[in-house]
């Protein structure tokens, strides 16, 4: 299976604690703090004119609660899908994030209990495909490992930190166009 090449905004949930510090969040569902509320609403305005017309976010209240922000100022209903929450770094969940990082997203290291890389990828193509089958232009609201494993997809370098609550309009192309919205 492939990327369907569609375009479609991504945006990553906003700061948190655990960001702050450089822990691993995974699937701990940890909230935006006051930084990240305040980036989601930034972030929720530079959205507004790009087309918008869906919008489908991860569970996980760090990335529905960006998603809710932009929902307020689109108009629109924010759309669940378990497929883009945030991958189970296992063992490593809120340990800081370090030497074991770059081998997880070469695939040469698994944390105990974690999910491989590979196993992110393959989830995350599933649910923004399935995410790109809502109308119009979807904006995908999730995390940054699994932004990393969409980037592999895509054709770009995946160890790439991907900021907190910036818009990014994803374009089809070998490899695929990023463009901030700013």
């Amino acid at each position: 299976m492939k990327l369907t090449r569609q375009r479609f905004w991504f945006l990553r949930h906003g700061e948190t604690d655990w960001n702050a510090r450089g822990l691993s969040q995974g699937n701990v569902d940890i909230p935006l703090n006051a930084t990240g509320i305040a980036q989601a609403q930034a972030a929720a305005p530079l959205l507004v004119g790009r087309g918008i017309a869906s919008i489908v976010a991860s569970p996980l209240s760090r990335a529905h609660d960006t998603a809710r922000a932009a929902a307020e100022v689109l108009g629109l209903p924010v759309e669940l899908d378990e497929g883009l929450r945030e991958t189970s770094f296992g063992a490593q969940e809120g340990q800081p994030m370090v030497d074991w990082f770059a081998d997880w997203v070469d695939g040469t290291y698994t944390p105990p209990d974690a999910e491989s890389f590979a196993m992110l990828r393959a989830r995350a193509l599933a649910a923004v495909n399935r995410a790109l089958t809502r109308p119009g232009l979807v904006l995908v609201v999730a995390h940054g490992a699994l932004f990393r494993a969409l980037r592999a997809e895509m054709g770009l370098a995946p160890n790439v930190r991907t900021r907190n609550a910036w818009p990014m309009l994803c374009e089809p192309g070998e490899p695929w166009t990023l463009t901030d919205a700013a």
